[in-house]
């Protein structure tokens, strides 16, 4: 920061600018916090951020269907000293497959697809729209239930190959699908292993296109953002000419470049920008419980939930525990995320504009939320 401290910038910390739309139109007003936890959360906002050198973080929280806590704490853009306010919006990341599995299963629900469906290869949804024929080994034995967890049986963003979204920086979707398909073999019988694939879930971004008959940003904008009533999250750019309106400028660290990505391309596994707020609006409506209507049936978030035999702690697109918490973060360059929806009712969000590649800067952000929840004396 110029010269300017971190405390000065603390804005928007306690009540919400924002209310959650109920099923009859009405708004549920967030709950006031006592200017004792306000203090004590603050603390640890400005911990984190001289931890990490983060210049923002924003959060937000919601228990029994209602956001009782919204802050921003430090810099949007640490270049000109804009602070940071709960309306600004972040690169999610990874936080971008449980939107892209939701809008699956509200596929699922209209009877488009079936989770035991192939992929590719004749019977396929994308049948073979692309790569050269003929397919290699497995190819065609993948179907949706694999994609959503990790099970496809390569592409993996870990091991012997590359992440192929992070392959061929000029290619667009479709050149990129083809490329992997006939470049990438597949070393494992689909269902057998976990590998999470970033790759995978650009493939269900294809899928969702192929079935609505409009582009993914579309499809999940009317199948999932405007039922939860949001309206402000959308694909973010590539470089930072590329930035959207009240979207924050992203710090790299240890030699990382935030802007020297196909984020765009990464739409279904890791493109949306979002706030705080906007995540949180987006957990309570599928979170299972009934205080505020969820946009799924409660079969199929038990569907959803649900874990592959190869993996007991991934869902489809959500990581899993026994204690009945869902959650997942987000990591690029420039970028750490995290949602959660605990058994508790409780669920929250929080969002960095920076990442320390070499560091548990994920696993603290998580660490955070969960102390700054403990501060809250009357929401846990």
């Amino acid at each position: 920061m110029s010269g300017v401290s971190r405390r000065g910038f603390l804005v928007g910390a306690g009540m919400a600018p924002f209310a959650l739309g109920s099923a009859t139109n009405g708004d549920l007003a967030p709950q006031e916090l006592s200017a004792k936890e306000k203090i004590a959360i603050e603390r640890l906002a400005i911990a984190f951020l001289e931890k990490y050198d983060a210049p923002g973080l924003s959060v937000a929280f919601a228990k029994d269907g209602r956001i009782v806590y919204s802050g921003a704490f430090g810099l949007a853009d640490s270049d000109h000293d804009t602070p940071l306010t709960a309306r600004h919006r972040f690169r999610v990341a990874s936080v971008s497959k449980p939107i892209t599995s939701v809008t699956i299963m509200r596929l699922l629900e209209e009877g488009k697809l079936s989770l035991a469906d192939r992929v590719f290869g004749t019977g396929g949804i994308l049948g073979r729209t692309f790569g050269a024929q003929p397919y290699g080994a497995h190819v065609e034995e993948i179907t949706l239930e694999h994609l959503l967890t990790h099970t496809a049986g390569g592409w993996g963003n870990g091991g012997p190959d590359p992440d192929p979204m992070f392959s061929n920086r000029r290619m667009n979707h479709s050149e990129l699908i083809s490329w992997t398909l006939d470049t990438i073999p597949i070393r494992n019988k689909p269902g057998e292993k976990f590998a999470y694939s970033n790759f995978g879930y650009c493939v269900l971004g294809r899928v969702i296109e192929k079935l609505t008959g409009v582009s993914y940003a579309d499809a999940v904008r009317a199948k999932v953002l405007h039922p939860c009533g949001i309206n402000s999250m959308e694909i973010a750019g590539d470089r930072l000419e590329d930035r959207k309106p009240m979207e924050v400028v992203y710090s790299g660290q240890e030699g990382e470049d935030p802007y020297r990505m196909k984020v765009a391309r990464m739409d279904a596994h890791g493109g949306w920008i979002a706030t705080a707020s906007d995540l949180v609006r987006f957990l309570l409506r599928v979170d299972g419980y009934p205080t505020v209507p969820d946009i799924l049936k409660p079969e199929t978030v038990t569907v959803m939930s649900t874990t592959s035999a190869a993996n007991i702690g991934y869902a489809k697109g959500w990581m899993v525990n026994k204690q009945d918490n869902r959650w997942h973060n987000g990591s690029l360059p420039g970028t750490a995320t995290v949602i959660v929806r605990t058994s508790g009712g409780l669920c929250w969000a929080g969002l960095t504009n920076t990442r320390r590649p070499r560091s548990k800067i994920d696993l603290d952000l998580d660490r955070l939320m969960w102390k700054m929840l403990g501060e809250m004396k009357n929401e846990k």
